[in-house]
């Protein structure tokens, strides 16, 4: 027997509605999860932003031994402390399938409050160091880690106040995304007949 050739044109073709399929599958799987546990997203948010704290640190530490401004190194341990100490009462506050436990909740927002105000004075700090009347400190290329401490001080205001807005708007959110279908369509392959058993 002769084997039938297949183009390459098919096999790409299979391949891309395979890849598809493939990733359909994981978006679906991905809901159906976000669906049991909502709280994902502000925690995924918590996460993100203190990633992005971490991985900047090195240019707040260096700032603050550079200024050593009032109450700067106090700020810097009070963001690393309370951001570590919001995603523990994030994982409390939310428990799997119960209702949010309310004193969690409240201790997180004031934790989120206590990291914008020290991340507030940090900056206030850098911007007193640069205009003051006195030996003001300049921005030049070795001094440049100022500047990008006070720029990641001000997006990671943003990501905590839009983690504090997606737990605000937790309950809205998740309706939205339990209206969302995920079932699995089963093709019909047609009437069975009924099967008579005998003795």
């Amino acid at each position: 027997m002769k084997k039938e050739k297949v183009s390459f044109g098919t096999v790409l073709k299979n391949f891309f509605r395979g890849m598809w399929a493939a990733i359909k599958e994981s978006v679906r799987k991905m809901i159906v999860s976000l669906k049991r546990s909502p709280q994902t997203i502000p925690m995924l948010m918590l996460l993100i932003s203190f990633v992005y704290f971490s991985l900047n640190l090195t240019h707040m530490s260096d700032t603050t031994a550079k200024i050593q401004g009032s109450g700067m190194g106090l700020s810097q341990f009070c963001i690393m402390l309370f951001s570590l100490l919001s995603i523990v009462c994030m994982l409390n506050a939310f428990p799997q399938r119960k209702k949010p436990v309310l004193p969690m909740v409240i201790l997180m927002f004031v934790m989120f409050g206590i990291i914008i105000f020290a991340d507030i004075h940090y900056s206030n700090a850098i911007m007193a160091a640069l205009t003051r009347a006195e030996s003001p400190i300049k921005l030049d290329v070795n001094t440049a880690y100022i500047a990008d401490a006070y720029n990641m001080l001000q997006t990671f205001i943003v990501l905590i106040g839009i983690t504090a807005g997606l737990v605000v708007t937790l309950p809205l959110y998740s309706k939205w995304i339990r209206k969302i279908k995920t079932s699995v369509e089963v093709e019909d392959n047609g009437e069975m007949g009924q099967i008579e058993i005998s003795e």
